[in-house]
């Protein structure tokens, strides 16, 4: 087990998140995971069961110290990080023209400071592994949607994907960018309901960024968009 590859996931409690822990854990890698919420980290543990492979660490992904520590707590834990998912993210389902600015802020410190934090807490151990960040985007990063903020922070990630991986590939570090379309996880309870048509599964998208994790060395797999049949945007 001490040579078996380590990640590294944001807001891993659930949905995407737990997917690809549960997806990693069965592979035999071991798996680090963080969120706000002590609870559905608990939860979340339970459901695994009394497995040394998993860490649950609490901590926002917005706040560096945060950060940081969760990737420290992991190197201690494990010895090792191979892969960082940048997967925490939240939305204001408004419109910045007649959305509620209160919760602009988070949402914006959330999706796309939070991955760059991860990048940069994480980067000196990734160098020695030469491993790879996967960073959660969304097809509202590639289509515009009139006056969707989260959708604009979601383009601020594609670009931070890209930016990443002309610096970081040097060094060996890999860059992946996934980018769903309409998936039915927690992301949708502050929207009050399921999007109409059909969503894809949490699993769907986890096989995605595994298959994007396990590619041979030398592979550079930058971007990848997930979609639904039937979501035209």
């Amino acid at each position: 087990m001490t040579d078996s590859p380590v990640a590294l996931i944001t807001g891993g409690g659930s949905g995407i998140g737990a997917a690809v822990a549960r997806q990693l854990l069965n592979a035999g890698q071991r798996v680090a995971v963080t969120g706000r919420g002590e609870q559905r980290l608990h939860d979340f543990a339970a459901e695994i069961g009394d497995c040394e492979r998993l860490l649950t660490i609490a901590g926002n992904t917005a706040e560096y110290a945060d950060v940081r520590s969760a990737v420290d707590s992991t190197l201690k834990a494990f010895g090792r990080l191979d892969t960082v998912v940048a997967n925490a993210g939240t939305a204001t389902h408004d419109s910045v023209a007649d959305g509620d600015p209160a919760g602009w802020t988070e949402m914006v410190l959330t999706n796309v400071l939070g991955p760059a934090l991860l990048i940069r807490a994480s980067i000196d151990a990734l160098k020695e592994t030469r491993g790879r960040i996967v960073l959660v985007g969304s097809v509202a990063g590639f289509v515009p949607t009139p006056g969707n903020l989260y959708g604009a922070t979601k383009w601020a990630v594609t670009g931070l994907a890209e930016n990443t991986r002309r610096q970081v590939t040097e060094f060996g570090v890999g860059v992946t960018l996934i980018a769903p379309g309409r998936v039915e996880t927690p992301f949708w309870d502050s929207y009050g309901s399921l999007p109409p048509g059909h969503l894809l599964t949490a699993d769907q998208i986890a096989d995605s960024v595994v298959w994007a994790i396990r590619q041979p060395d030398g592979v550079d797999v930058n971007t990848v968009v997930v979609r639904p049949i039937g979501q035209p945007n």
